[in-house]
């Protein structure tokens, strides 16, 4: 039976004859990272035909949609344009229990869902790091998790979406209906529309608590050889690195292993309610620390710590504490000050993931960039979205303090490697690649600029960072 989640009313279409009411709100604002910092032009629509006005008569030349602001850089930036807030496209619509399908809008969050449906044995199939993210900005990068290498990225669970493009038009899309519009949308940034719903498929779980391993590994060799050691034996698996160690010791790591628990696996006194959610113990960072308080002595004193409270050990643990630790500290960006953070993500293939890998460990080492929060996943296949970034190999983030032009140098420096190397930057935490760069990461730009252009051929959709890699036109 499909159960209707909330009844509020629908949104009216668009009056073609009204008069534009719509007004923007100018103001600075920023992803997750605090860098760039950018004046933008902001809509806040409460409805579908306050949106279509928004897209049929805004003044500017262009617009992003933008969901809870937690990519990094400039994807979800539009310097001196408009952005659309999609917030109060909120709703959840219906849910099939017997096939776990959630139909939603955009702007409905993980967290959301996870609260909700973990009770009623479902979790989001696909999950990165946070859970405050939008069900359409998770489309819109194509979003991985820990769980890539043995369940895919988004695009392999969204049935099909609606989308409103730059001519008015809501164009249903699915790998049947409109599939070439549909693979440009999953990963395409927001860059072919506004999407306004999706049905999605969730994954049945039994508790809602993971079965977890951590391992240490003295070095990146250790920590390769577990990954290939525990392949298949895993759903999720995540590597910590001290982005500081040397020598010997480079890419020393802790291996976080899971599986969703059973229920024979819960201690007994979880076992007569094995699907309650159980949100951690959180706490707010109250300020923004001052530029100096991350320094390279202040990241090896908590890598230290991070090392010493990950012993070598198995634990059942309800599934907020191993997915979302971060989310448990409210504002914790503000520990990178008001330079802010660069997120960097990129994979390289498999077979010349090993040397890159040191290669890059070693030049920010050497230069004494430890990274606050580094992680190591596999990645499967590939899925069908154009500018989607997953693909077969080892992936790397990184948090960068922000310090100017030399980070910047810096990380264009480790693209040149990484695309040596055969591997791509994720465009969700991208704020620094060079056109001909992601040109060449990205083999079928030219695909998607061409179902773009058909299906908005005056770029009414655009961002700043669209703009800066050539996604669009620069103008």
């Amino acid at each position: 039976m499909v159960e209707t989640l909330t009844p509020k009313p629908a949104p009216a279409l668009v009056d073609p004859d009204q008069q534009f009411g719509q007004r923007a709100s100018r103001q600075p604002i920023a992803g997750w990272g605090n860098f760039p910092v950018e004046e933008c032009e902001v809509y806040r629509p409460d409805a579908l035909n306050d949106l279509q006005e928004v897209v049929a008569r805004a003044p500017e030349p262009d617009l992003i949609p933008r969901g809870l602001g937690r990519s990094y850089g400039d994807a979800a930036l539009n310097r001196d344009r408009g952005v659309i807030l999609s917030h109060r496209f909120d709703r959840m619509l219906a849910f099939d229990a017997a096939s776990g399908v959630l139909h939603c809008e955009a702007a409905v969050s993980l967290a959301e869902v996870i609260e909700t449906f973990v009770p009623r044995g479902f979790f989001f199939p696909v999950t990165p790091g946070t859970k405050f993210i939008s069900i359409g900005g998770a489309i819109a990068a194509d979003v991985h998790g820990k769980n890539h290498h043995s369940n895919g990225s988004m695009g392999e669970f969204v049935l099909d979406l609606r989308l409103l493009t730059a001519s008015g038009e809501i164009v249903s899309c699915s790998r049947e209906n409109n599939a070439e519009l549909f693979w440009a949308t999953i990963g395409g940034m927001g860059l072919t529309g506004f999407v306004i719903d999706a049905r999605i498929r969730l994954l049945p779980v039994d508790t809602a608590y993971m079965s977890v391993q951590n391992e240490r590994a003295a070095n990146i060799d250790a920590l390769l050889e577990l990954f290939f050691e525990s392949d298949g034996q895993y759903s999720y698996e995540v590597a910590w690195i001290d982005c500081l160690s040397r020598g010997a010791s480079l890419g020393r790591s802790v291996m976080m292993r899971a599986n969703h628990a059973s229920l024979h696996e819960l201690p007994p006194e979880s076992r007569g309610a094995p699907t309650a959610f159980k949100e951690g113990l959180k706490t707010t960072i109250p300020f923004t620390f001052p530029n100096f308080a991350l320094n390279s002595w202040s990241m090896k004193l908590f890598n230290e710590f991070f090392h010493a409270i990950h012993p070598n050990a198995s634990k059942v643990v309800p599934c907020d504490n191993y997915f979302y630790i971060l989310d448990r500290i409210h504002h914790w960006n503000r520990v990178y000050g008001k330079r802010g953070v660069v997120q960097y993500q990129f994979v390289l293939p498999r077979e010349s993931s090993r040397a890159a890998l040191v290669e890059i460990l070693e030049r920010l080492s050497e230069a004494n960039r430890g990274s606050f929060l580094a992680v190591l996943k596999t990645l499967g296949p590939s899925s069908g979205g154009m500018l989607s970034f997953p693909t077969k190999g080892y992936t790397l983030a990184l948090d960068l303090p922000h310090t100017g032009r030399d980070l910047v140098d810096e990380l264009q420096a480790i693209d040149e490697i990484v695309l040596r190397a055969g591997g791509r930057v994720y465009l969700a935490k991208d704020a620094c690649m060079r056109p001909e760069v992601f040109g060449e990461m990205y083999p079928h730009l030219e695909r998607f600029k061409a179902v773009k252009a058909n299906v908005d051929p005056e770029q009414r959709y655009a961002s700043s960072q669209a703009r800066r890699l050539g996604i669009v036109d620069a103008s």
